[in-house]
């Protein structure tokens, strides 16, 4: 790789960056099978890393304080990229990946909170995560937990399910300033919208970005945006799923 002067701080990412993609691709490369929804992991690869090695406030040692920052992961089908990380930041045994998906293996092909450390939620089934999401800041909100942020990633097909319109109308009109969003868009909805995605959010009321979703500094910006009163999405577009 050629660095160059003009940027050192983003060059010392970069570098990270590829030596740690490199390593996550290796963890995802330990899990195999005809239902393991490859394309639909690799989508979530790089903001899942970004959002784990330099946004979110949870490790290991914190994942149950009432504190920490809360993630769901709502695209839940093809989870492992999300194990991969996981892994790779000490939630998990590295080992545990190539049981993946096996009968007695705690690495379903979805995630199950009640067997994975670290996930908050179960997931897999389209819609279900934006409206937790909502509720989970809700709930925070009432327990005077004004500082844990809650992030929610989904994929763009998520948005043909009425439960998600329902969740983008009622936190922009909430004001759930500390929900975030982030939409992968690898093209793979049915209706798409018109004006893009984020045009749905910002007509809600939301605080909206659209980044290149495989490059790292534009997703760090994107994620770290000040978002005063309103709720925040970013929409991470990467390749068209095959």
């Amino acid at each position: 790789m050629t660095l160059t002067t003009e940027n050192p701080v983003r060059d010392r990412h970069a570098l990270r960056d590829s030596h740690d993609l490199d390593h996550l691709h290796g963890l995802m490369s330990l899990m195999t099978g005809a239902e393991k929804h490859g394309p639909a992991a690799s989508s979530t690869l790089d903001a899942l890393w970004v959002l784990y090695d330099r946004v979110l406030r949870v490790a290991p040692e914190t994942a149950a304080d009432q504190g920490r920052d809360r993630f769901l992961l709502s695209k839940g089908h093809g989870p492992m990229a999300y194990y991969a990380v996981l892994a790779a930041k000490g939630f998990l045994d590295p080992a545990l990946l190539d049981t993946f998906g096996q009968y007695d293996s705690v690495l379903g092909h979805h995630p199950d909170r009640t067997l994975v450390p670290g996930v908050e939620i179960g997931s897999g089934s389209l819609g279900h995560g934006l409206p937790l999401g909502v509720g989970t800041a809700l709930g925070l909100r009432a327990q005077g937990l004004l500082d844990p942020a809650v992030w929610v990633l989904i994929g763009d097909a998520e948005l043909d399910e009425g439960s998600n319109h329902e969740a983008i109308a009622y936190a922009g009109a909430a004001g759930l300033d500390r929900l975030h969003t982030v939409v992968i868009d690898n093209q793979s909805a049915t209706h798409g919208w018109y004006g893009g995605i984020a045009s749905h959010f910002a007509t809600a009321g939301w605080s909206t970005t659209t980044v290149d979703g495989r490059d790292h500094d534009a997703l760090y910006a994107a994620f770290t945006a000040p978002h005063p009163g309103r709720p925040h999405a970013v929409v991470a577009v990467v390749e068209p799923k095959n």
